[in-house]
């Protein structure tokens, strides 16, 4: 059979700081690798493709959902984790809502970043068989280890002092993500610095814009909101900090986690579910904590405590090397090639 010709389809990196445009990228970089079996582009308006791959649901891919060609669409997030990140009118959010569950049961098949997601997506009237999990990964060039010279470097460049224990937390600037937790905790910790990486990515539609836009225009004495930062800066940004403190009432995929974990320092997250299987709970890879009193008392131990604080960069290690590019390209080669076989009959598609 010649090569499966796959279309990318994705206004992911269109909105910076976001985590999806992250993944878009990594994959796509990742899928083109495999040039012995895939051509890849991304959104052409060619219409000799084998597999569409629409990885955010915008009007224009639904419309490209056809019998003509193998429809995967990526599942970055349900429904019920909108709530919190963009505040719109009620009934325009009830109809986007729909339109979004409609389009991934127009697509042949589904893959999830995440398996919490399967479950509701069944619910929901997906059939389980029709979807996969394949997990994000993280390209070890682009985030690694710093030695300590060069993040002095980075400490310097923000005015950080180097013997400050650094609390680093990331992402956009929103209720969803325990932004306020986030500054609560660091009003309790006044001896450390506190960084977050990120900004308003969806401007005064963010939820919760205004109470959070007062705080970053007048954050506590220890509290640094530096914006978004360009992704080929974020390793930097990890390397700088001490620990990274994601306090997020709900999560999608945690790329910023995935990334961060690769220099080495200890994650401390709240106690959500979808966290359990892709950052191995069961291990112990990274520290918990259900409300502020809880953070507050982690990031107490973690400064004071070091072999604590030695046993979760380790955790960090063992979650940096499930995510590893080889492992997850395998994937990407087995599932094109299944999905296509799968629907080619069914469809009577051309091999």
């Amino acid at each position: 059979m010649e090569k499966l010709r796959i279309n990318m389809l994705s206004q992911a990196t269109s909105v910076d700081g976001q985590g999806v445009g992250s993944a878009f990228l990594e994959q796509v970089a990742l899928v083109k690798e495999c040039d012995d079996i895939f051509e890849v582009e991304v959104n052409s308006k060619k219409h000799n493709f084998h597999i569409h791959h629409m990885h955010t649901v915008n009007p224009t891919y639904r419309m490209r959902l056809n019998k003509h060609h193998v429809n995967v669409a990526y599942v970055h997030f349900i429904p019920s984790t909108l709530d919190g990140s963009i505040k719109l009118n009620k009934a325009f959010f009830t109809i986007f809502k729909k339109y979004v569950i409609s389009t991934y049961k127009k697509a042949d098949e589904i893959v999830v970043v995440n398996p919490a997601f399967i479950p509701p997506l069944v619910d929901l009237g997906i059939k389980k068989e029709n979807i996969t999990y394949i997990p994000n990964f993280v390209d070890h060039e682009k985030f690694h280890l710093l030695n300590e010279e060069e993040r002095n470097k980075i400490r310097d460049k923000y005015q950080i002092p180097h013997d400050k224990f650094v609390v680093l937390g990331c992402g956009q600037v929103q209720t969803r993500k325990g932004v306020l937790d986030y500054v609560e905790v660091a009003k309790r910790n006044p001896d450390k610095m506190f960084v977050w990486a990120g900004g308003f990515s969806f401007g005064k539609l963010t939820d919760g814009y205004k109470e959070l836009k007062a705080i970053m225009d007048n954050p506590p004495e220890n509290v640094k909101f530096i914006g978004i930062i360009p992704r080929t800066e974020m390793n930097d940004i990890f390397n700088m900090s001490d620990v990274l403190f994601m306090p997020s009432l709900s999560e999608l995929f945690p790329m910023s986690i995935l990334e961060a974990v690769n220099s080495f320092k200890p994650v401390l997250l709240r106690d959500l579910d979808l966290y359990e299987e892709i950052l191995f709970k069961d291990k112990d890879c990274y520290a918990i904590g259900k409300n502020v009193d809880e953070f507050d008392q982690e990031i107490k131990h973690l400064a004071s405590d070091k072999s604590y604080y030695e046993k979760y960069s380790e955790g960090s290690k063992i979650i940096s090397e499930f995510y590893s590019k080889e492992h997850v390209k395998n994937l990407w080669r087995e599932y094109y090639p299944r999905v296509f076989k799968k629907w080619a009959s069914k469809k009577k598609l051309r091999k």
